[in-house]
């Protein structure tokens, strides 16, 4: 029996049910943190001994440094013991009065204005017995704190059960150094006792602390797992990295595409390991990803999943951030200065992306299997990360007219290369699938000049254009565009049969046309010859300055309501079929029959880019056709 005197009475001043509520139901998420602190709290102890051995001979002995949590489940209690620096009788009444110092009115103000610089460096008591060990009144109805510092010969029991006030008693007996928290649990806690909880909450919160966290019953120690980050890469072999891996994805059998290791020192302290999993479950169906990069602060998980570590478009990213330098506030969960996670966010992104160039110069294989899963998500950072827009759009990768195989895909400075002198704009060209983009006629004249053009299939791929603009200088347009400004590389290739039966126009052209334009209405702005077309008769082209046609498309498949912009129909006078309506247009009796061929003329180009405009309308006009021709008095028939 120890035997306790000098048993001293402290009032906690001002409101301090009203602090306890906050931090027990406010500031916390989770009462998983109450266990989680006070293991936070035995590392720093345990830290400042390790500390002191190195630097004082006389404490050179420290015997094992290390963390114990017994659960007792007969008597309800749970028990945290470490082998620290332990605490003398003022630091006692310091450490665990930190809410009294400054009286609950003054701690409120403190919160009420977390803004303040100050207050937010008062706030920051990580290492210390202070406001984060009193989210151990989340699960307990009483806590009673034995303590002895290392350069103290007495021991010291503190008490309280969390109301008004706290006791202070001097232990006779002879403590160990370091110090032991014992919770008398809540009746809705009781589960904190068992030793399945106490194994689930460390190894969820505290599987890096970098001392051994033992089960009393059996003394099984419970982070096994090695911090690999902390550890110079050249130490660090691939084998760790996957088991890593798969401890933060519980995915035993899982190997991830990359992994990054990052350490910095300046300006801000922190280390990181970063992995991309081999497949995106965005692109199986599955919801939005959550972020999965955890944020650590001295190796302790202060928040998973943390959104703020990098931008939206590398969500996928699964890994662990520690950092020294982080500032959070009482809980923990809110980060105190954003600044300091903004300038880790920047170096994050920046290695992730050298990461990739490297990865796209050294190993063309694996970056191809990486864009194939993540290249879609990719592309969302030239619409919200204009900082590195550039930087993104080198990694980005779309098929070509140049390509032989509709699945090889060319990169924005392969494309450049090739560029023939005088080319100053990047070529692209939207639609459902590659197939059909390459029967659009807008390409024609590009075949003819050996210009190159960039198809775009995945419907993020114009969003993500448009928004960058431009590439090295070279405005990025799409060939429907009004503006091509088309280098004059002459002919590369000869022009189609139709574009050589007759040098000029036919003389009715303009009689067509207008008969085009009276029929079509203003379903289009304007009818007019093209430049662009070899072969097809006609094709719709964009306005200057206006949307793309897949880009329009793509927008009036997310809203039905979304007005579309009437286009340019562009007619080829050299087209066999536009060359026989000139004829027939002598005479005034077919000029029906020449409006009725510019309303088909117009449906099969929407056609062409994936739309079905006025389809009864159109089915009954090619109906018509066909009866027509069957009788045999088309006057297209010779």
């Amino acid at each position: 029996m120890s035997t306790v005197i000098d048993r001293q009475e402290y009032m906690f001043q001002a409101e301090i049910k009203q602090v306890l509520h906050l931090l027990s139901h406010s500031l916390y998420q989770s009462r998983e943190i109450a266990l989680r602190e006070l293991i936070s709290n035995a590392s720093d102890a345990l830290d400042k001994m390790r500390y002191i051995s190195l630097t004082d001979e006389a404490h050179r002995d420290t015997g094992p440094l290390e963390i114990v949590v017994e659960g007792r489940e007969a008597e309800n209690e749970l028990v945290i013991r470490d082998t620290g620096i332990g605490m003398t009788h003022d630091e006692l009444v310091a450490n665990l009065g930190t809410i009294a110092h400054s009286g609950s009115g003054e701690f409120l103000k403190m919160l009420a204005a977390a803004n303040n610089e100050k207050v937010k460096s008062e706030l920051s008591l990580i290492g210390q017995f202070g406001v984060g060990f009193y989210s151990v009144f989340m699960i307990a109805d009483r806590v009673r704190v034995r303590t002895r510092s290392y350069a103290d010969a007495s021991g010291w029991e503190w008490e309280s059960e969390g109301t008004g006030t706290f006791s202070v008693t001097h232990v006779d007996e002879t403590l160990p150094r370091g110090t032991e928290v014992v919770v008398h649990l809540k009746e809705d806690a009781k589960d904190f006792a068992s030793p399945w909880r106490i194994k689930e909450i460390v190894k969820r919160y505290s599987s890096f602390v970098p001392y051994p966290i033992k089960l009393a019953e059996g003394g099984e120690v419970l982070n096994d797992q090695k911090p690999i980050w902390v550890e110079p890469k050249s130490q660090v072999t691939e084998e760790q990295y996957a088991r890593f891996y798969q401890h933060l994805t519980h995915h035993p059998e899982e190997k991830p595409l990359w992994h990054l290791h990052l350490a910095a020192d300046s300006p801000i302290q922190f280390r990181a390991i970063v992995y991309c999993p081999p497949t995106n479950l965005e692109n199986l169906g599955f919801a939005r990803l959550e972020h999965g990069l955890n944020l650590c602060a001295k190796r302790v998980l202060v928040q998973s999943d943390c959104r703020e570590l990098v931008p939206e478009y590398l969500r996928f990213l699964r890994g662990l951030v520690d950092s020294e330098d982080l500032p959070l506030n009482v809980s923990r969960e809110t980060l105190q200065d954003n600044s300091v996670i903004r300038k880790i966010r920047t170096s994050l992104v920046k290695g992730v992306l050298d990461r990739l160039d490297r990865l796209a110069l050294e190993d063309a294989d694996k970056f191809r299997a990486f864009y194939d899963q993540f290249g879609r998500t990719l592309k969302e950072g030239l619409v919200v990360d204009h900082a590195n827009k550039e930087r993104i759009a080198k990694l980005l990768r779309f098929a070509s007219s140049k390509g032989e195989d509709p699945a090889a895909r060319v990169s924005l400075d392969e494309y450049l290369a090739r560029m023939p002198a005088g080319q100053s704009r990047i070529y692209y060209v939207g639609g459902t699938d590659i197939s059909s983009i390459a029967k659009s006629p807008n390409l024609e004249i590009f075949r003819r000049k050996g210009i190159e053009v960039l198809y775009l299939a995945d419907p993020i791929d114009e969003f993500a254009l448009t928004s960058l603009g431009s590439y090295q200088g070279k405005t990025l347009t799409s060939i429907d565009s009004a503006d091509l400004d088309l280098p004059d590389t002459g002919p590369a290739i000869e022009p189609g049969p139709g574009a050589g039966e007759s040098s000029g126009k036919e003389s009715g052209f303009e009689r067509v046309r207008e008969l085009f334009r009276t029929a079509l209405g203003n379903r289009v702005s304007e009818v007019r010859e093209s430049m662009r077309l070899t072969d097809s008769p006609c094709c719709l082209v964009n306005a200057e300055g206006g949307m793309s046609t897949q880009m329009q498309r793509l927008l009036k498949m997310a809203n039905k309501q979304f007005p579309e912009s009437a286009r340019i129909l562009e007619v080829n006078p050299q087209a066999p079929l536009v060359r026989r309506l000139c004829r027939l247009s002598a005479n005034q009796q077919h000029d029906d029959f020449i409006k009725t061929c510019g309303l088909q003329l117009w449906s099969d180009a929407m056609i062409l880019e994936g739309l079905a405009p006025e389809p009864e309308e159109m089915v009954a006009r090619i109906q018509a056709f066909m009866s027509e021709a069957a009788e045999k008095r088309s006057p297209l028939i010779l």
